[in-house]
């Protein structure tokens, strides 16, 4: 639905309202005048009053839940469209890259550092394609219930410190620190676990940058897992965060927002996160920065 149609109903609504309050007090007139000389008409005056009064209640708690899924279907399309929006700059971004560095290979005489160091970015850049088309494959394959658990026994401090390593070396920097407790057992799909943190980190160096350091972390409590990601970026107002994993949710104006991104990321980790029965919070990281906090049950 979009603002002109929005508009017309609000229009609509609000005339019938009036209208309906203009007939009720025209009718509360006249009952006055029959009351005087007919008793029997002014009561059945009087029901037909209450009973309006009653279809008027209803009327306006239709016009409200109607006013608040119009509320939500502008919110949604606004959405789309910076999700359409950065979805063609996000793929025009790295295939323009790319070519520019196969037509310098091709036109150029250079060293063979040269173009192993050309190739690696041109990589770089596919790699960051893939996940880019991997997350709205995974956010319509969620949407339409396709995905399947597939749980296995995983060693968390492994399988993250397995994760830093990857990151770091591609970084060419220690920027991705752990704190983990050894020992941890995690019943979970390895897949959609590693597209947790995978998706979390590219937040946070999409947001924080690579200066200050990313800390992934897990830890036991009795019977629950918490695990998750830290950083020390900007981090995200307090009105803003209940919104943060909604679908094509970003912070900003999509027209002139300078970081990548598709609004995708954070949707499809709070719902992977959900299918395993978890949950996932968005908190400050004192002094500055967020850290994403899931906790799973423990156990099978």
């Amino acid at each position: 639905m979009n603002k002109r149609t929005a508009l017309i109903f609000y229009v609509l609504s609000v005339y019938v309202v009036v209208q309906f309050i203009w007939w009720g007090y025209h009718l509360i007139e006249l009952t006055e005048v029959v009351s005087q000389s007919s008793k029997p008409v002014s009561n059945r005056i009087a029901m037909i009053i209450g009973e309006g009064a009653v279809f008027l209640l209803l009327l306006l708690i239709g016009i409200w839940q109607i006013r608040r899924s119009i509320r939500k279907e502008l919110k949604l399309s606004e959405r789309q469209n910076n999700f359409l929006l950065s979805v063609t700059h996000e793929l025009k971004t790295p295939l323009a890259a790319n070519k520019l560095y196969l037509q310098t290979i091709k036109k150029r005489e250079l060293s063979r550092e040269q173009t192993e160091e050309l190739l690696k970015k041109a990589i770089d850049e596919n790699v960051r394609l893939e996940r880019m088309i991997d997350n709205i494959l995974n956010a319509t394959r969620l949407e339409n219930n396709r995905m399947i658990l597939e749980k296995e026994s995983i060693d968390l401090g492994q399988f993250i410190t397995t994760i830093q390593e990857r990151y770091n070396s591609l970084l060419e920097k220690a920027v991705i620190e752990i704190d983990v407790d050894t020992k941890i057992e995690l019943f979970a799909d390895r897949f959609m676990l590693e597209t947790i943190f995978n998706n979390l980190i590219e937040n946070a160096l999409k947001y924080a940058g690579t200066d200050l350091p990313i800390t992934l972390y897990c830890s036991k409590k009795m019977a629950t897992i918490e695990f998750g990601v830290k950083d020390h970026g900007p981090g995200v107002p307090k009105e803003l965060k209940p919104e943060i994993f909604k679908k094509f949710f970003r912070v900003g104006n999509e027209e002139v927002r300078t970081q990548k991104g598709t609004g995708l990321g954070l949707f499809i980790v709070s719902q992977l996160v959900k299918m395993h029965n978890g949950t996932i919070t968005c908190e400050d990281n004192l002094p500055s920065g967020l850290n994403f906090r899931i906790t799973f049950n423990h156990g099978k």
